[in-house]
Order: C-alpha cells, then structure tokens, then sequence
C-alpha cells in the first residue's frame, strides 16, 4: 500500500512507517516533529513560533504546496485529533481534503482528544485512574488546572471530534487506555489494537550490572506536561528513596532534550520511571525496556490481560500516588540483583509485542481488512 502518516507523538508515526517500509508498503511522514523531540518526517508540518500569525503561516503552507503532497494514498492515518497545530475548523478542513482525496483515513489512537477525556470523566469507566480522575477524586493535574477537561470538551473542539469518529473508516490504538475509550466511540469492527512500535533493532541491548553499586533512578521530564504525567509526584518520591539511601542511589533527570539526544542519556539508566497514571507502558518505558532496563510505569493486570500476556510482566506497576513510587523504588533499592532480571525480560517482552514490523503488522493487516470492506459497499452502488 501507498500510506500517508500525519501528525505524530513520540515518533510513534516515524517508527510505525519504518516498520511498514520493512514489510514492502510505501509510508510517508507528515508532521512537525513533536517540537523540541525534533523527530524524522518526509513533510514538515511544524508550526513555527506561537500566535496567531504563525498558524496563518502554516495554514498558507499548507494550502500553497504541502496538500498536494498528501494525497492519492491508499491509507491516511492521523494522529489522535492534533494532528496538526491550527484551530479546529482549519483542522477539519484538512481532515475533509485528506478524506476526500485519499482511499480511505483512519485515527491512530495515541494521544487525547475529546472522547478520550470523556471516558476519563466516566464513573462507570473501566479506567479507575487517569491523568483527570483518580478513584472518583480529581488528579493533581486536574486540581492545578481546574478548567482543563472542559477545554477539552468544548465547541467547536468537540464538534471535530464528533465529525472524525462519525466519518473515520476505523481507528487503532497504542495503549489499552486508548482502547478502552475508542468503544465509547465506534463500532468493535471499527477499531483495533495496534501497540507502540519500537525499533529494537537500533536499541541494542545494554542491561543493567548484575550488582550496580548504586541503583541509577533517571527521570526523564516535560517541563510543561510534570502534572498530566504524574512526573511531579515521581520525582519527589525518587529524591526521598535516594535522599535515605545516598550511598546505594542515585537520581539522574534529564528535561526537553531532542529525541535522539535523549535515548544516549536513557542508556546510563538502571531503572527508568516514567508515567503514574497509565495502565500501559508508553513509549519511554518500552525504549527503556529494550534497552533490558528496569522501568516503573503503568504495568496494570488489566494491561496484561488485555494483550493475553500471562508470563512475561516486568514493569514496575505503581499506583498513582506517592507511597506507591517509594515503595517501588525502595524494593529495587533492596535488591539491587534482581533488576538484571527484570530488564532481560524487559527486552523480550518488547521484542515480542511492541517490535516495529509486528505492530506494523497489525495496523497494515487492519487497514487492508476496512479498505477491503469499504471497497466491496462502494460496488455495491
């Protein structure tokens, strides 16, 4: 296939379109580059300063050369919602010309859009905690911003979102999360899981000592997302465990470093902690976990149950709150032997759900199936 990738996050999208090039199809990228990530794209879609001047900038970019670049696609995939930095009716007009000249468009749930914060604010939710909602109480996150969630739900916002999932031809997640709150949206025959792909085989594997001489905690943090992550609370707890421990831990934070620069620092890692509030292992934690570090994130049963993984769990779970963290790391701490372990099978773990051709795989094979489906109702009229 011919597929066209825009927007992306984490360079998920990069990743997803190298894995593609493997298996034969033709995928081209089309993003800013997730800002200060600076990752790989085909197309540059990068907004180029804030204000209202600059999203002209990018809109008259994008209708004077950039559109004629995207299309005739067999399959346009974007990223979540955002997946270009303009206002919501520019970016459905986007949407309906990708829509329009292209074979068919899907949403690769990777991100937050509308529905997503809907499902967070679900009581009856199957996610008992989130960056918005823990246990019936609003986060931190949503405490500091008290407005958020309805920004997120407001019009016309929300009136893109209802556009999107009510004309999408399907959509594929990367975390359970995103699974979970894409049921609320569309039809089961509409939607499956992809996961996130990583390259491990340009993440060699480095592991961690068999007796490090001290446990090295690294930190990687967004300056401008420390709440919505849940980064804030990890960082206290790691600076507390490290603070009674000097002599068996230390704390190394690294903040905004472009993509590549900062998976050079993450391999001077013994234990990566990553996100409080998710039930998957995102990103950064699979690039730790193929590296065969230890990593403390989401790592829930239902994560494991979701993927029919029932050996192979070596995520450090942590419940989102503080004591929960300084548990976690205080056990690693403790025994210092047993994250050797843990980051081997880290690394297998990754290799076998998240490797860039398997997860490829799954969206390719997923696409191919509507496209078929959707062909097959054109005829018929």
């Amino acid at each position: 296939m011919k597929i066209l990738l825009v927007g992306d996050a984490s360079s998920c999208h990069r990743t997803l379109a190298e894995g593609l090039r493997a298996l034969g199809h033709e995928a081209v990228v089309a993003s800013s580059g997730s800002r200060w990530l600076d990752t790989g794209r085909d197309i540059d879609l990068a907004r180029r300063g804030d204000g209202k001047l600059w999203g002209l900038e990018l809109w008259l970019r994008v209708n004077l050369g950039i559109k004629q670049r995207m299309k005739g696609f067999d399959a346009v995939a974007i990223a979540t919602q955002s997946f270009i930095e303009l206002r919501p009716e520019r970016q459905r007009r986007i949407y309906d010309y990708l829509r329009a000249n292209n074979g068919a468009i899907f949403n690769t749930a990777l991100g937050t859009d509308p529905n997503y914060v809907r499902e967070c604010l679900d009581p009856k939710s199957k996610l008992r905690y989130n960056e918005f909602m823990i246990f019936g109480e609003d986060s931190p996150y949503r405490k500091a911003n008290p407005t958020i969630a309805d920004q997120w739900l407001a019009e016309p916002l929300a009136e893109l979102d209802r556009h999107i999932y009510g004309t999408i031809d399907g959509a594929v997640s990367v975390l359970y999360e995103n699974d979970v709150a894409l049921h609320r949206a569309l039809p089961e025959e509409k939607i499956a899981y992809g996961g996130i792909p990583i390259d491990t085989d340009s993440l060699s594997f480095v592991g961690v000592p068999e007796r490090p001489g001290k446990v090295r905690f690294f930190l990687g943090r967004y300056k401008n997302r420390l709440l919505e992550k849940g980064t804030d609370i990890m960082e206290h707890a790691a600076r507390d465990v490290v603070g009674r421990y000097p002599d068996r831990a230390e704390l190394v934070i690294v903040e905004n470093r472009p993509y590549d620069e900062y998976l050079g620092l993450l391999k001077s890692a013994h234990v990566v902690l990553d996100q409080l509030y998710s039930y998957t292992p995102a990103t950064n934690a699979l690039q730790a976990m193929a590296y065969g570090l230890c990593t403390v994130s989401g790592g829930a049963p239902e994560y494991y149950d979701f993927i029919g993984e029932r050996e192979l769990r070596p995520v450090m779970h942590v419940e989102p709150d503080y004591e929960s963290v300084v548990r976690v790391l205080e056990e690693a701490v403790a025994n210092p032997s047993d994250l050797s372990r843990r980051g081997r099978e880290g690394r297998d773990f990754v290799v076998k759900h998240n490797n860039y051709v398997t997860v490829a795989r799954r969206f390719a094979d997923f696409w191919q199936r509507r496209i078929e489906i959707k062909n097959k109702a054109n005829r018929k009229f």
